[in-house]
């Protein structure tokens, strides 16, 4: 509550004395929904503005990384919504295959059952049961977050409609000559037992261990070395450069591959580096890729020496030995042969994991379907760089084309029963036979479909068309396509950015699937650090929705989010949200009880004081400064700009200032109420999408309209009035330096102290009654001693601060403070004018006690003020 409403009726009966988010937030939501404002109007003649939400996995939670990105584009929307556009943010999940095959296997391991004992057909219909059962619950957390989201036109990856889009794209490529079936070195994920993308192997730093090994007999022998010895039993050849005179002897001749009863060549391939290591290495073209493209190149054999699980496969004593068991086994048995010349442990290299279960991938040699992206991924870069999709911030353009100029064949098809199934069958005779949606599988004796299912990413792929209709041309698609703006995280600008840029301009005849790529960072904890489930930082955010509501959670994300960086957050600060949230709603009840109203017109300014008319000159520079952040995506300077006008120049100074006249009623106390009104109707509408709920009770309230998220956006009238500005700057400058002073001498903030104030002359007068109210100044009465003159602003103040300090005690602290002061300005300068100490010293010291100096200066400055201003007696 903010002071002196006491004064004031105790309590309003449209508006309960506290906010509690509990209360207010699902019942406002669901109405939200039972009124259609989330759902938008394909036949509409409004101009579109269209959103797709990336879709959250059918297994995920509401996680803090989630909230930040949808709160975000839900303030997009909810803006746009206001101004006039025919929004429509689109929802929907991904059926994550391999997470999702994953929670289900799970059940079935608890049962003492697997997939391959229920079947295929047994197990995908258990994976459709585990998605209605349990999939999907952070939708229903997305609700509790406040996303308008349009629920009518809800979509999964996996329902009929995009399963046609799947299937019909796959076709099309299929039939360009863009999809094929290769046999090639893939990164195999032995714990998922599937092939996953470059971009879904994150690499780290391992401590491993070089082995340099001993190969030949005799005059005949090399030196390689390897991370990898398992592998050796799969070698085919040494590769060596062909200008490398230490080897020119061997190139051509066999030798002999230890523990083996095989011989392998000596090539010369110009991929070998000679000045790395030995400038020896061993080939094993079908567990390594360039080893496969120098076998390719020599047409060398594929020997696969291992399983899908990572288990040895060759016959010997190695066989049936899980790889990391073989490695050191085999190192064990080289040693023994004298073939081991040096072993480094640890050493530590790069090692690629699988991004979902974090296993060491195994790179492996398989016939897998690819889509040829040489063209797609050209078209993809041409569109950022001919201005068609804008990437927001710029600098993330050298990234982006970093990966899409460099792409490489992208292996889609996955080793699971989750999925899109791939659509080719295989006929008794070799046939090949893809299908369209529209299009019969050949049936009869010996035809059986492809057992892979496609990537999920590839799907995903199709989000910002599919969702809309295609294959078909729905008038959604026709509305709503292209969309304007795709937010997502800086972290899957490869994974899904891309895909999706390919597969849009291709299924759409050049349109591009987004105008803009706006791309934000991380959320972190409140020291930086990433947040993780294994590490105690990990963060809940329904957790901080139920204790602070879910304004303030969307508020302190919203604020922390400069485009491309990433976000710190900590609970202090979603309380200092939830503060302002409550600052918020207190400051609304006392002006409605203080006759602020909407009723009528705005009163001519000639009828306002100079607080109203500079209050609505700083109104209308918000509402321009928050336009211009949000058409640059910078939601940290939206946010604050907002939280310090409202909080700092409506509520603490307007009002403050206002008092007053309200107090004093009567026809200036109408006008202001009339200003104060327009005011908290403006400012709670630029709020509401950052914070939607609480300004959507304060602002029905107040204005008595259906509802804020249909309300107008505010406009920038032009209204500006500089003198009113610089006058209560004036204001504010001398309540500001009075209240510093007073908290100088050690006076509470409310003391009250007798004062005199001269003000004639300036345009200071008519403020002195809000003046002495905010300063707790009282009229000088009898006796009236001034021990204290503050000259400020062309003004006098003049104070008697007699009976209210212990001046002795006090001139006993400042002369102590001022002593210490002047002691360390000596050292600083004794310093600084020491040439040998400038010589020697590094530029960060001797920057430090400049500081040092100009802070004692300071010091000594301000005390002395203090000294002075004490009283004499």
């Amino acid at each position: 509550m903010t002071e002196n409403s006491s004064q004031q009726p105790a309590s309003n009966p449209e508006l309960p004395t506290t906010y509690a988010p509990a209360d207010v937030e699902g019942k406002l939501y669901e109405r939200w929904v039972e009124r259609g404002y989330f759902e938008a109007d394909a036949k509409s003649e409004k101009p579109p503005y269209t959103i797709v939400i990336p879709p959250p996995n059918v297994t995920g939670a509401l996680h803090l990384g989630h909230a930040f990105q949808v709160t975000l584009m839900d303030a997009l929307t909810r803006r746009k919504r206001m101004q006039g556009f025919e929004t429509l943010w689109l929802p929907g999940m991904d059926h994550a295959g391999i997470a999702t095959q994953n929670k289900v296997e799970q059940q079935l391991g608890e049962e003492g059952k697997s997939r391959h004992d229920i079947g295929r057909d047994a197990f995908t219909e258990r994976v459709w049961q585990w998605k209605d059962e349990y999939g999907g619950r952070i939708l229903g957390q997305l609700r509790r977050l406040g996303a308008g989201l349009d629920w009518s036109r809800e979509r999964f990856t996996m329902d009929e409609g995009l399963s046609r889009a799947v299937q019909k794209i796959f076709k099309d490529l299929y039939d360009d000559g863009l999809i094929y079936r290769a046999e090639r070195i893939i990164n195999w994920c032995p714990r998922c037992l599937t092939a996953i993308s470059d971009i879904e192997v994150d690499y780290q730093e391992d401590d491993g261990e070089l082995v340099s090994l001993k190969y030949g007999e005799g005059d005949d022998t090399l030196v390689v070395a390897t991370t990898r010895v398992e592998t050796m039993l799969g070698d085919t050849a040494v590769a060596v450069h062909p200008d490398d005179e230490r080897y020119a002897r061997l190139i051509g001749k066999r030798i002999k591959l230890p523990l083996t009863d095989r011989t392998i060549p000596v090539v010369a391939d110009t991929h070998v580096d000679p000045e790395f290591g030995t400038g020896a290495v061993k080939v094993t073209p079908a567990h390594d890729p360039n080893d496969f493209a120098i076998g390719q190149r020599h047409d060398l054999e594929s020997l696969t020496v291992m399983d899908e699980r990572g288990v040895i496969t060759v016959p010997g004593p190695f066989q049936g030995l899980d790889r990391f068991e073989a490695r050191s086994a085999i190192v064990a048995a080289l040693r023994e042969q004298g073939r081991v010349v040096a072993e480094k442990r640890p050493y530590v290299h790069s090692v690629g994991h699988c991004s979902r279960c974090k296993t060491t991938i195994e790179p492996r040699l398989s016939l897998q379907w690819w889509v040829k992206v040489e063209t797609l991924a050209q078209a993809a870069g041409d569109a950022v760089r001919d201005g068609r999709v804008a990437l927001h911030p710029k600098e993330m353009e050298k990234r982006y084309f970093d990966w899409v100029d460099n792409l490489n064949d992208w292996c889609i098809s996955r080793q699971l029963w989750w999925g899109h199934r791939i659509p080719v069958w295989y006929g008794p005779d070799g046939e090949v036979v893809c299908v369209g949606p529209d299009e019969e599988p050949p049936t009869g004796e010996g035809w059986t479909q492809d057992e892979d299912v496609l990537d999920t990413w590839f799907s995903s792929g199709l989000w910002p068309f599919s969702t809309l209709g295609w294959p078909e041309q729905t008038p959604d698609l026709e509305k709503f396509y292209s969309t304007d703006v795709l937010l997502t995280g800086h972290d899957i600008i490869f994974f899904w950015v891309v895909r999706m840029m390919m597969f849009g301009l291709y299924a759409m005849d050049g349109e591009v699937p987004f105008k803009t790529v706006a791309l934000t960072g991380l959320v972190r904890d409140e020291f930086g650090k990433k947040m993780s489930k294994s590490n105690p930082n990990a963060v809940d955010p329904l957790v901080w929705m139920d204790a602070y509501g879910s304004d303030a959670v969307r508020f302190t994300l919203a604020n922390g989010a400069n485009p491309g960086a990433d976000v710190p957050i900590g609970e202090d600060w979603v309380k200092a949200s939830r503060n302002f949230a409550n600052k918020i709603w207190n400051a609304t009840r006392f002006a409605l009880m203080n006759g602020a109203t909407i009723e009528g017109p705005l009163p001519d300014p000639s009828a306002m004081t100079a607080t109203d008319r500079w209050i609505l000159s700083r109104l209308n520079e918000t509402v321009a400064d928050v336009d211009r952040y949000y058409e640059d995506f910078q939601f940290a300077k939206i946010s604050d700009a907002l939280y310090h006008f409202a909080w700092d120049e409506v509520f603490d100074w307007y009002v403050e200032l206002s008092k007053t006249t309200f107090f004093a009623g009567g026809e200036q106390a109408k006008v202001s109420g009339r200003v104060l009104g327009e005011v908290l109707d403006v400012t709670l509408r630029l709020l509401h999408p950052i914070v939607p709920f609480v300004t959507e009770t304060l602002w029905t309230t107040l204005t008595g309209g259906e509802s804020v998220v249909v309300a107008d956006w505010p406009a920038d009238s032009g209204f500006r009035d500089d003198a009113a500005e610089k006058e209560i700057e004036l204001v504010q400058q001398v309540v500001t330096e009075v209240r510093r002073f007073k908290g100088d001498q050690g006076l509470k903030p409310g003391q009250r102290v007798p004062a005199e104030l001269t003000l004639t002359g300036t345009a200071l007068a008519p403020h002195e009654p809000a003046i002495r109210q905010l300063l707790r100044l009282e009229v000088a009465g009898d006796g009236f001693h001034a021990t204290a003159s503050l000259p400020v602003a062309g003004a006098t103040v003049a104070l008697d601060l007699s009976g209210t300090i212990d001046v002795p005690a006090e001139r006993k602290r400042l002369t102590k403070d001022l002593e210490a002061a002047q002691k360390e300005k000596a050292q600083a300068t004794g310093k600084l004018g020491n040439e040998a100490f400038l010589a020697k010293a590094p530029d960060n010291v001797v920057d430090k006690i400049r500081g040092r100096l100009a802070k004692a200066e300071a010091d000594i400055e301000r005390i002395g003020a203090q000294l002075a201003a004490l009283p004499q007696s």
